[in-house]
């Protein structure tokens, strides 16, 4: 049986260093998730000033890249009206975030777990999300 690599905490407290130096350059407080290969929530943090209600929005976006394995905005393409997704925010309980700022965390081509990030912009969000999962 193959073993299957999951992000640590050591690694998790990295992807956020790096995604709270971008959100910090942006001057926009952000909430940070990383979630491991199975999708539970292994570090988050609240910036100060980040709003509230980001808190889910950005441990949902970190879910949302890990059970798809795809970024979130890329799935948020294909989500709209009359195209192959469309109503997928439903499904997992309403966990699904299918907008920009998630994006699945990889280690020699496998998916160890997944980032999300929101407070922003869907842009800055995304690029927030970007620095954060090219620390890892």
């Amino acid at each position: 049986m193959p073993t299957i690599h999951s992000i640590g905490l050591d690694d998790a407290r990295r992807v956020i260093a790096a995604g709270e130096a971008e959100a910090g350059r942006q001057g926009q407080p952000m909430n940070i998730a990383v979630v491991d290969a199975g999708g539970n929530l292994v570090a988050h943090i609240r910036q100060d000033g980040a709003w509230l209600g980001s808190v889910d929005i950005a441990i949902n976006k970190a879910f949302t890249a890990r059970a798809f394995d795809v970024p979130t905005g890329d799935l948020a393409e294909n989500a709209q009206p009359g195209q192959q997704f469309y109503g997928i925010q439903e499904s997992n309980h309403g966990r699904v975030m299918a907008f920009a700022g998630g994006i699945p965390l990889t280690d020699d081509g496998e998916v160890v777990g997944a980032v999300g990030v929101s407070g922003g912009t869907g842009e800055q969000d995304q690029a927030v999300a970007t620095a954060a999962a090219g620390a890892l």
